[in-house]
């Protein structure tokens, strides 16, 4: 995973939880001391062993919390890829070319990092379905991300799971619509 990812998560942590709660996540997940620099490439192990610590020590389902943190990163990624993101995208253009636009410059910046494959299609003007596959199975991110997105271009949606890896299919497929 990219380090960018676990650089977010320690300040998701921190700034929903403490600092004691990043400390006792690493110690619970046997990484007491890891440091994470966003230029890194980590081991998708580690990044499940913090989710399962957090999920744990939270009293949270792991879904749940990926799900908030998805929320939680659309500022910084939207700060981070403004210089590719065009300036008249809202909601469901910058879903739309989410792998096309900030994918791609991913995988040119740091040729180890691995996100997810989206095919995203848009049957109408109004909706945006994303084809989500990735041998990590965090949809959850995938759907936080989008409920952030939403929320930072202050407009609402129609999120609907029509398929999940999690429940056996072969890839997840999330319909996101605007609403009104």
């Amino acid at each position: 995973m990219h380090g960018l990812i676990l650089v977010e998560l320690k300040k998701f942590v921190r700034t929903n939880f403490g600092d004691v709660a990043w400390t006792d996540m690493l110690r619970a997940a046997g990484l007491e001391s890891k440091v994470y620099l966003a230029t890194d490439t980590c081991p998708d192990a580690e990044v499940v062993a913090l989710v399962t610590a957090a999920s744990r020590q939270l009293g949270k389902p792991a879904p749940a919390i990926l799900e908030s943190f998805g929320e939680f990163l659309v500022p910084d990624l939207v700060r981070l890829y403004a210089a590719i993101i065009h300036p008249t995208w809202r909601t469901l253009d910058l879903l739309a070319n989410t792998e096309t636009v900030m994918h791609k410059a991913v995988r040119a910046q740091s040729p180890g990092a691995t996100p997810p494959n989206l095919i995203c299609q848009r049957p109408g003007p109004g909706e945006v379905v994303i084809i989500y596959s990735s041998p990590r199975k965090m949809c959850a991110l995938a759907r936080g991300l989008v409920k952030g997105i939403a929320k930072h271009f202050d407009e609402r949606i129609v999120l609907k799971d029509q398929s999940c890896m999690i429940t056996g299919d072969p890839d997840c497929r999330l319909s996101v619509r605007l609403a009104g």
